[in-house]
């Protein structure tokens, strides 16, 4: 965006910050619906911890790990991009776990709230990617394919697609908030339509890393998050319709 003598403010940190700014509001809110008795201030940072840290792992364990063994002190440049999805679902879970065990709360109680926010939050992150030019689309000819200057050939703008399958994620889940559900509901209900979603978009997306032909990486990774979470949410509503 702009610089302030050495301090350099970048389009994807604003649109972080805004991400989480977001989600404190929003988390808030929902707090305040349910009626809990829990400090968003002490849960945000658990959950900046969380998903940040996961994110960065995981970009660092699935995408590109050579790299980051041969340059360790990049692993820390988070503000230069590369954040994996996949990796900050698993840190926040962990952070909200730590959260849930300190306050002695029950996993889905907080859980089925704060993956609205999250959901919403990540559309602000994929807006970065698109400015960063970076998890580009694979080669295009449509209207609304662009051109990086880094690139040859105009793109699917990918990150886009991701940005409004999360809003998509993000209404959904916000209109199913009043509905009566079993606890756990809408925590697996995002992670399903979060892995379906991520599974059909990877189509339109550069492969990042090279395995087996047909399937990319966030692919794979969301194959097994799509069977854990349909066991859940089938396991959920058997017991709910005893």
């Amino acid at each position: 965006m702009f610089e302030l003598g050495p301090i350099s403010v970048h389009w994807y940190g604003l649109l972080m910050a805004l991400a989480f700014l977001c989600g404190y509001i929003i988390i808030g809110k929902l707090i305040k619906e349910r009626k809990l008795h829990v400090d968003p201030d002490e849960y945000l940072i658990y959950m900046i911890i969380g998903l940040l840290g996961g994110a960065r792992l995981g970009e660092v364990l699935f995408y590109n790990l050579g790299y980051y063994l041969a340059n360790p002190i990049k692993i820390f440049a988070i503000w230069e991009g590369g954040i994996a999805s996949h990796g900050a679902v698993l840190g926040g879970i962990f952070a909200h776990w730590l959260f849930s065990r300190k306050h002695k709360l029950h996993f889905y109680e907080l859980a089925d709230l704060v993956v609205i926010p999250i959901a919403l939050g990540a559309v602000f992150v994929r807006v970065g990617n698109f400015i960063n030019a970076e998890i580009i689309g694979r080669p295009s000819t449509l209207p609304w394919s662009v051109k990086y200057s880094n690139w040859e050939l105009t793109r699917h703008p990918s990150q886009f697609y991701e940005a409004f399958k999360n809003l998509i994620i993000f209404g959904i889940l916000w209109n199913m908030r009043k509905m009566k559900l079993p606890k756990g509901f809408l925590f697996w209900s995002f992670l399903l339509l979060f892995s379906v979603f991520r599974f059909v978009v990877e189509f339109f997306k550069e492969y990042q890393t090279l395995h087996a032909p047909g399937l990319t990486m966030g692919q794979w990774l969301s194959v097994p998050l799509f069977l854990v979470s349909f066991w859940f949410l089938w396991k959920l509503g058997k017991k709910s319709s005893v």
